[in-house]
Formats: C-alpha cells, sequence, structure tokens
C-alpha cells in the first residue's frame, strides 16, 4: 500500500481549500477597502463643491 501518495492528495486538498478561502478573505478586504475608499471620495466630492462659493470667508469682522 502507497502512503504516500494518499498524504500528497491530502496536501493538495489541504492547499487549494487554504488558497481559496485565503482568496476570498483577500477579495471581501478588497471590496470593504473600495467602500470606504468611495464614501471618502463622496465626501471629498462635497467638500471641495461647498468650497467654491467665493462669498463664504472672503470678509471677516474684527471689533475691538
Amino acid at each position: 500500500m502507497n502512503i504516500t501518495g494518499y498524504n500528497d492528495i491530502a496536501l493538495n486538498a489541504l492547499n487549494s481549500a487554504t488558497s481559496s478561502t485565503g482568496q476570498a478573505l483577500g477579495l471581501a478586504m478588497l471590496d470593504k477597502q473600495l467602500e470606504v475608499t468611495d464614501a471618502l471620495n463622496s465626501k471629498m466630492i462635497q467638500a471641495m463643491e461647498n468650497s467654491v462659493n467665493p462669498s463664504v470667508g472672503s470678509n471677516i469682522d474684527v471689533y475691538v
């Protein structure tokens, strides 16, 4: 009976399961990072759109 053949089959199955799990985890993390980046980008765009108004912040009233 050849035991090393069974060892190779078991190791290959373990490596492929670990690889697919690792890839799934990496894709999930990438998806979450893209969501966070999109949210930050929309906030940045909103802040830039609000800063275009030239009358806001151009005059400062100082009383002594």
